[in-house]
């Protein structure tokens, strides 16, 4: 039977809940940033979102009203507690960023090598492990909503 010091046990776990922390908060200010720095270019209305929104049917409505609820989305990711909130709104937004990109838009938009297509593929990542993370409070949530 192998003996484990208990300083050294504890050491073990409190170094990997403070990996799985910074990994927690990295995936949400990654997420966050790269929500909220695309927002200038669809406020602007920046010809590549022009073209964007216009091809796939949604300017100027949708350009707006997509900047908006990223806004909304990022803003949630940053409080712990609605982080889930946020994660979920990021998720939904970006499934649909890559299903254009992929249905319609092509993964390279106007030369750009494909970086737009990229962000929505890291935000949908940082979301999942978000959602994932905070599937407990997720459940809770979802319990009361159902009544249960």
């Amino acid at each position: 039977m192998r003996m484990t010091h208990p300083v050294l046990a504890n050491s073990v776990f409190v170094n990997h809940m403070k990996v799985k922390t910074i990994i927690y908060w990295g995936a949400r200010v990654l997420a966050a940033i790269i929500m909220l720095q695309t927002l200038y270019f669809k406020f602007t209305a920046s010809p590549e979102s022009v073209y964007i929104f216009t091809a796939v049917g949604m300017e100027p409505w949708g350009r707006i009203g997509v900047g908006v609820i990223e806004l909304i989305a990022s803003a949630f990711m940053l409080i712990t507690v609605t982080a889930w909130l946020g994660a979920g709104l990021a998720l939904g937004l970006m499934v649909g960023a890559i299903g254009m990109h992929l249905t319609i838009l092509g993964i390279e938009v106007q030369n750009d090598g494909g970086q737009l297509f990229l962000y929505a593929v890291i935000v949908t990542v940082c979301s999942l492990y978000v959602l994932w993370h905070d599937f407990d409070k997720v459940k809770m949530i979802a319990m009361r909503l159902a009544g249960k």
